[in-house]
């Protein structure tokens, strides 16, 4: 019946305690909280859940019983985060290093809506949550907002971003600075909102018509969504352009222990705004030049609408360089697209050189990206303890690629690359380098497991 049935989920957890070896007391204090209100409910919970351990251990339902040995971490304070709730802690903090209120405008899509669910509350921190109309209207929100000045961070999954591709490309027209998220997720079309896949890397490098460069991050870990969140808005606001991250439905629901930081050692997000010009009389001022870039980093000034004598003009048609006016000539056009090209490009030189897990060089090197990090360093750090000679290198940065990426991979003599789609990675390594990459995917929904990566390695090795 119908009260007997409210408290089976309950039962079942008993049951999963029960074959997991682990203590009640930290449940059964939770209980009492949630359902203080409700004694009859309250006692329900904690008699399901008391009977689910005892037919665990009573019944022959289960053959074994597995210990989990307690998880070797450094000392500090922790707390569980899901990757979609670190990076909405991410975006806060970040906005909080520039100074800044956080705007963030989206549409609710499967498996990234957490982000708006995570980031609605918190306007304390001045952070402005919008929930457009569609996806088109997130992506034009956000570009209004870093236009006016403030860090804007939008978040979808593969079919938003077929929709917001148009605005994209206007933003990297506009040389705005903003973030774009998307928690990849089994496609195409509708597809498997709620299974996972890595499918969208080539649509972050190359769905959008003319040539559209934008930095790519891919966080590895629930917790490292939030280094990675900060991360991206501090090469969006250096490069004043869109940043793109790419999460996925494993990072967005799994959770983890992150230790939570001290505010004091995460460095400030740095930026600069043009001063407002005075005019000087009868002269007036020289005109603001829109384009004019930085010498070392290749942005464009961020001026902010309203700020005496920087107006200026926007838009997505072709401009001359410096000045940033329209122009069809054909050399002002061409410089303009490679210098787009340029100032991504020169982030390999401030991006972490790529580290590898294992022998610096030899017979085998596995290469992964994003959600697979967990399976694919578990089944090389497995292998190894066989005796196995396999190195694992894991990408967080995928345009551009870390500097000393060439050469790591022609250290060794099988380069394979794991991944969950047909090959994406793998085929943005043979036209970069050149070189003799192999694939290993799978595109099921699910994850690699940890004897599938193992299986893999055992067959490479032969």
């Amino acid at each position: 019946n119908k009260e007997k049935d409210r408290s089976q989920n309950f039962f079942a957890l008993g049951m999963a305690f029960w074959m997991f070896d682990r203590p009640l007391e930290v449940t059964i204090d939770w209980i009492n909280q949630k359902f203080a209100k409700n004694p009859p409910v309250r006692e329900g919970n904690i008699r399901s859940l008391e009977t689910g351990y005892h037919f665990g251990d009573t019944s022959r339902i289960f053959q074994h019983r597995y210990r989990i040995r307690p998880a070797t971490l450094p000392p500090g304070t922790y707390r569980k985060v899901t990757g979609n709730t670190a990076l909405a802690m991410g975006f806060v903090t970040a906005a909080q290093k520039m100074g800044k209120p956080l705007f963030y405008g989206t549409y609710p899509i499967t498996p990234a809506s957490d982000i708006l669910h995570a980031l609605a509350p918190l306007r304390n921190f001045d952070v402005r949550t919008f929930q457009a109309e569609d996806e088109i209207a997130a992506m034009g929100s956000i570009i209004g907002a870093a236009f006016g000045g403030a860090l804007a961070v939008t978040g979808t999954s593969g079919p938003g971003i077929a929709l917001k591709s148009e605005g994209m490309n206007l933003a990297v027209a506009l040389e705005l600075p903003m973030v774009i998220v998307n928690v990849q997720r089994g496609g195409p079309s509708t597809g498997l909102p709620t299974k996972v896949e890595q499918s969208d890397l080539l649509q972050a490098m190359f769905g959008r018509n003319g040539e559209s460069p934008m930095a790519i991050l891919a966080p590895y870990s629930p917790s490292d969504c939030f280094d990675i969140a900060i991360e991206a808005c501090r090469l969006a606001v250096r490069t004043m352009s869109p940043v793109v991250v790419l999460s996925d439905g494993f990072l967005a629901n799994s959770s983890e222990p992150w230790m939570i930081p001290n505010a004091d050692d995460i460095p400030p997000i740095e930026y600069a705004h043009p001063p407002a010009v005075i005019s000087n009389g009868e002269n007036g001022h020289e005109p603001f030049l829109s384009y004019k870039r930085d010498p070392e980093t290749m942005a464009r000034p961020w001026a902010i609408p309203g700020t005496a004598g920087l107006e200026h003009r926007i838009g997505g048609l072709s401009k001359a360089p410096v000045t940033g006016n329209v122009s069809y000539n054909p050399l002002h056009h061409e410089q303009m697209v490679r210098d787009r090209a340029e100032k991504i490009a020169r982030l390999a030189e401030i991006i972490p050189e790529q580290e590898v897990f294992g022998p610096q060089s030899g017979e085998l090197l596995l290469v992964s990206w994003g959600g697979t990090y967990g399976a694919v360093r578990s089944a090389v750090v497995q292998a190894q303890s066989r005796g196995l000679s396999v190195a694992h290198a894991h990408l967080r940065y995928l345009n551009p690629f870390p500097r000393n990426l060439r050469d790591i991979l022609s250290r060794y003599r099988q380069v394979v690359v794991a991944e969950l789609n047909g090959g994406q990675l793998s085929f943005l390594l043979r036209g970069r380098y050149a070189l003799n990459v192999q694939s290993y995917t799978k595109v099921h929904g699910r994850p690699f497991t940890i004897g599938e990566i193992v299986a893999r390695i055992e067959k490479a090795l032969g």
